[in-house]
């Protein structure tokens, strides 16, 4: 991952943060020391010259930072003891030419944005994670804000105001038929930063648009605001309205929801509880952090010891109604684009997940393509063939790069049979 240097203006005098009189030299673009970049000038994100609204002046100084991300259109703010403030844009951890930062100026532009049972949580705990919301809800930040090596760091998010739609999303259309199932559970699955909660917010207000239900949120911390449609909506926040996921969760089904959104299976509880839901007669949405379809009941059979094993995976035959593994990638006509592999639990995907033969879900995924299921090599090919990724890129992501390379030639590969 390359670090190139911003250009950011002098600050406007209320940010104690100096630009240095002198910017270090970028780092390397890589381990083989080739030049970066010419530095991105964004005197317009940070110069005193810009008129802003007389409110704004007396917003927390942090906000200054979080404005130059907005203003920049970056995805994620870092802040970090002895570097200057960063931002990644479009993949890339990239630094501004302001001075570095000390332990005393993480201090004064964090601490008091916290409450006080944030702050009591970062001090007994060691993070605390929150939303931060700039001006009159101009944009949210979903914030991490934690201590390393004694000292203190951000990591922050981003969050789109506006929900975009499946098409804006580039997602497959398939998605779409996911919305539509009237109980059972749907896993959205993916690392960190792989843009799970973008997609289950556009699921949910597709939701929202089309049926007059009840849709109940969960979340740690709440990220996209709903505007009521057809349905209308009530989001928890936990530590705010509810104070832990069991409370939230066990509340959850006697609030008389359609659709629950459970912001991330996370542990025994959290799991059952979606479970139990689905059970019910819920249609209940949840995030994992898993690579794979596969890894996702993996990831699932992970979180409880081994003599639970069997009662889990019968649960999750008869519950599970699908998986939608995603990946961000770098685009051509976006900075970013979502890879996707999905899949549609039907009677081959349940016996094999009852039946312990995680191994053959990938071969399942390819052989249900009338059914609508997608590995990431098909939709790898996919979005070369529409222009929106470099075939190199597909290559780098693909989890099989020899296959993809013979489909890519027009080489049919043949699904194998897998019962």
């Amino acid at each position: 991952m390359s670090s190139h240097a911003i250009k950011a203006g002098d600050p406007k005098p209320s940010l104690e943060i100096k630009p240095a009189v002198k910017p270090a030299a970028p780092a390397p673009n890589g381990q083989n020391g080739q030049s970066v970049v010419e530095p991105i000038k964004v005197e317009e994100a940070s110069s005193p010259d810009v008129k802003v609204a007389a409110d704004v002046k007396k917003e927390p100084e942090c906000n200054r930072l979080f404005r130059m991300v907005m203003k920049l259109q970056a995805s994620d703010l870092h802040l970090k003891v002895g570097q200057p403030p960063m931002m990644r844009l479009k993949g890339d951890i990239r630094r501004t030419e302001l001075k570095p930062l000390t332990q005393e100026d993480m201090e004064r532009l964090l601490l008091p944005i916290l409450t006080p049972k944030q702050r009591k949580i970062l001090d007994e705990e060691g993070g605390v994670d929150f939303s931060w919301v700039v001006g009159n809800d101009e944009c949210r930040f979903r914030v991490s804000l934690f201590k390393q090596r004694g000292r203190l760091s951000l990591v922050s998010r981003r969050v789109n105001n506006s929900i975009p739609n499946f098409a804006d999303l580039g997602l497959p259309p398939i998605i779409e038929k996911l919305c539509k199932f009237s109980e059972g559970l749907v896993i959205l699955a993916g690392v960190t930063g792989s843009g799970k909660s973008t997609t289950i917010a556009s699921m949910l207000d597709y939701v929202n648009a089309a049926e007059p239900l009840h849709i109940l949120t969960v979340e740690d911390p709440i990220e996209f605001v709903f505007t009521d449609k057809m349905s209308y909506i009530n989001q928890r926040e936990i530590g705010l309205d509810s104070k832990d996921w069991h409370k939230a969760l066990k509340d959850a089904v006697r609030q008389d929801p359609d659709v629950i959104l459970v912001g991330e299976l996370r542990d025994i509880e959290t799991f059952e509880a979606a479970v139990h839901a689905a059970e019910t007669g819920h249609l209940v949405f949840g995030t994992i952090h898993a690579a794979s379809a596969a890894t996702t009941i993996n990831r699932i059979m992970d979180l409880f010891p081994p003599d639970k094993h069997p009662a889990i995976r019968q649960a999750l035959a008869n519950n599970l109604k699908a998986v939608v593994a995603q990946k961000l990638i770098k685009g051509i006509k976006k900075g970013r684009v979502p890879t996707n592999e999905i899949m549609i639990v039907n009677s081959m995907i349940k016996k094999l997940i009852a039946e312990q033969m995680d191994s053959k879900i990938p071969d399942a995924i390819r052989i249900g393509v009338q059914e609508g299921m997608m590995d990431f090599n098909e939709n790898l090919l996919q979005l070369c063939n529409r222009g929106d990724i470099e075939k190199t890129t597909a290559l780098e992501y693909s989890p099989n790069p020899d296959q993809l390379k013979m489909m890519l030639k027009g080489i049919k590969v043949a699904a194998p049979g897998i019962l």
